[in-house]
């Protein structure tokens, strides 16, 4: 490659890694694993290398990636938090033992030694005390420049907040999450239809980088301690011997440290790593290799990015050949169909692999698997397995293509998928699959509002079998009721009562707790004024649904789609025989006089919360915005109001006061 062909693929490369370096270390969401990443860089180390007048000071390859994020003070790293020199195979790690001991023999040290450590798949923090107390914690940031973090990093519980010894020490360390945390995480955000994490180091740096430290408190973040920064008033000879001093001093210590006398040793402990990666508990993307003798750390110095004295060993995705045997399908508790694929066992990184997720139906056609097929699988993230191709050169004929299913492989309901998703779902209202979630969702306060009727209760009763879909609820007796707890008889008095009082519910009430796909209380509020009853509502017609304000085509599919399921129209029948309401309950005195006019609610009211402003605009008919447009009627401002006051003054919008509200309400 001639030096003008070199020039155009390090601009293409350090754009690429430019971008791909900001969506993994400032916004958490990498669209790459960790490997292609590398090989990137290695890539264009190597380029540069060639042709050294083409570096710039800008370039990836001599700066720390990440940069500081809005919203938290700077912190100007006293000792830089630099990154590692990455190798990728043994020969470098030759290499590197050759210069350690021709820098060690010309200056008179003998027999350099080396620690191997896990490199642990986080995010760098150091934490700073004084007079053996925490006063500041810092993410790495630049290398330079770091984030603020303090009050986030004492919600880490194994992060001592003070010291035996009074002394002034700032360390470093690697913040991270459990592979088992992070599986319990993801699990839990799959059921809440959160967006999921990719991998745990991107979990637990956005989780580390919360402006509220409330956030942070709630994830499983741990930390291990791996470098002494700087220290007053004591001296080390060696890192191993700083090591088992924070050990004393309570730090949770990086547990993997191997001390090293040859190459021949480092090799070994890198390969024992490598093999025994599976059975830790955290996550790691490589081994760190460092010199043991501070002295001789001091004499080999950095560079602008990395030091002279360590470099990190980055274990390649291990690859298996194994046979898709069959896709399988399950139905989360939100009734997403996620399909599953059975895999012909093999061992993959130290496990044995005999299945994994395939997503969506999308996956499986952009990777263009069939059943059958020889496929290609790798650990993902260290942990996930996952499917990266099909051998199409070994396709017999006799494999065959997979269809997602049309209905639920539980219940037997329709399965849908909505125009720009790509979950298909189950929309059975008394699928086991989603049973407990339809459950807790049916009883909650904005629903039929059965107070008592926790998901803890909810998860005993059907544990014992006691209910099996939601119309159980209202044939539950006393005595089965007092059974769930030790002398019961007055929590079992009390659920008794709330169960009858919600058969007297508003009927806006009932079309919330049933769940129905897109429609929350607003938008069944508005069903309810339009349709009066639960039977009008489910003869409704999609034209007819469309046409009702803020109602919509996809709401309105979502609707008849739901009414037109045999279960749907089982559980209305036994609601009725159990003598809950159906019909909307009209006021005596029913009041209309904001009928048409839509409220935009901005900055802090005083005589009103958001909720009873909201509430009672729409008992006098009207209904609420979030945004302020020409259609806008009233914008109710507030203390401190914003944008929205000033966007509703342009266009000429009627501002009220909290007072001229009350006026109007009278």
């Amino acid at each position: 490659m001639d030096k003008k062909q070199a020039e155009k693929r390090i601009k293409e490369l350090r754009k690429v890694v430019e971008y791909h370096a900001k969506k993994y270390y400032d916004e958490d969401k990498p669209e790459i694993s960790d490997f292609e990443y590398d090989m990137m860089m290695l890539e264009l180390r190597a380029l540069e290398s060639q042709f050294p007048e083409l570096i710039e000071k800008t370039s990836l390859t001599q700066k720390v990636g990440g940069n500081v994020k809005k919203g938290f003070p700077e912190v100007e790293h006293e000792v830089p938090l630099q990154s590692l020199q990455d190798v990728f195979d043994f020969e470098e790690i030759e290499s590197f033992d050759e210069r350690v001991r021709k820098q060690a023999t010309e200056n008179g040290i003998k027999n350099p030694k080396f620690v191997v450590e896990t490199k642990i798949d986080g995010l760098s923090a150091a934490l700073e005390y004084r007079n053996g107390k925490l006063v500041r914690g810092a993410t790495r940031g630049t290398g330079l420049v770091g984030e603020d973090v303090t009050e986030n990093l004492k919600t880490i519980k194994t992060i001592p907040q003070e010291l035996p010894e009074k002394i002034n020490i700032t360390v470093r360390g690697e913040v991270f999450i459990s592979k088992k945390d992070f599986e319990i995480m993801n699990q839990e955000r799959e059921e809440n239809e959160e967006e999921l994490f990719a991998n745990a180091r991107n979990a637990a740096s956005g989780s580390l980088r919360q402006l509220d430290s409330n956030i942070t408190k709630n994830r499983p973040l741990d930390i291990y301690i791996f470098n002494v920064q700087k220290i007053e008033g004591k001296e080390f000879n060696s890192h191993f011997e700083e090591l088992e001093y924070l050990d004393k001093l309570g730090f949770n210590v990086n547990p993997v440290r191997i001390p090293c006398d040859s190459k021949e040793e480092v090799i070994q402990a890198i390969k024992k790593i490598g093999e025994d990666r599976e059975e830790l508990t955290f996550g790691i993307d490589g081994a760190v290799v460092k010199v043991d003798d501070l002295n001789l750390r001091k004499i080999m110095g950095t560079t602008s990015k990395v030091p002279k004295w360590a470099i990190a060993y980055k274990y390649p995705p291990e690859k298996k050949e194994t046979i898709l045997k069959e896709i399988i399908c399950q139905v989360g508790r939100t009734g997403v169909i996620t399909p599953m694929a059975i895999l012909e066992p093999v061992k993959v990184a130290g496990s044995t692999i005999s299945k994994t997720t395939l997503h969506n139906e999308d996956f499986i056609k952009e990777k263009g698997l069939k059943i059958g097929d020889r496929v290609i699988i790798q650990k993902a993230g260290d942990v996930i397995p996952e499917i990266v191709e099909a051998v199409v050169s070994k396709r017999t004929g006799e494999e065959k293509d997979f269809e997602m299913p049309r209905v639920c492989p539980v219940c037997g309901a329709e399965a849908v998928r909505e125009e720009g998703e790509a979950a298909v779902r189950c929309t059975g209202i008394e699928c086991p699959a989603k049973l407990h979630r339809n459950l807790v969702h049916f009883v909650s306060r904005e629903a039929m509002n059965i107070d008592g009727l926790g998901e803890n209760i909810i998860a005993e009763l059907l544990d014992r079998k006691m209910i099996a879909n939601i119309a159980d609820i209202y044939d539950l007796k006393f005595e089965e009721i007092s059974s769930l707890k030790k002398n019961g008889k007055k929590f079992a008095q009390n659920l008794v009562d709330s169960i009858k009082a919600s058969k007297e519910n508003d009927l806006y009430r009932l079309i919330t707790a049933l769940g129905i796909r897109h429609v929350g209380v607003k938008a069944a509020k508005i069903l309810a004024k339009q349709y009066n009853t639960i039977d009008n509502l489910a003869d409704a017609s999609i034209e007819s649904l469309s046409l009702v304000e803020e109602i919509g085509p996809i709401v309105a599919n979502s609707i008849r789609e739901f009414f037109e399921q045999q279960q749907t129209k089982d559980l209305i029948s036994r609601l009725k025989q159990a003598g809950v309401n159906t019909e909307r309950l009209k006021d005596e005195n029913e009041d209309d006089r904001f009928a048409g006019k839509t409220f935009v609610l901005t900055g802090s009211l005083e005589k009103y919360s958001r909720e009873d402003a909201s509430n009672i605009i729409e008992k006098f008919g009207g209904k609420t915005s979030s945004s302020v447009s020409k259609k806008t009627s009233y914008v109710l401002a507030g203390e401190d109001a914003g944008s929205k006051l000033t966007k509703a003054q342009n266009l000429g919008v009627t501002i009220i006061t909290e007072e001229q509200f009350e006026e109007m309400c009278k």
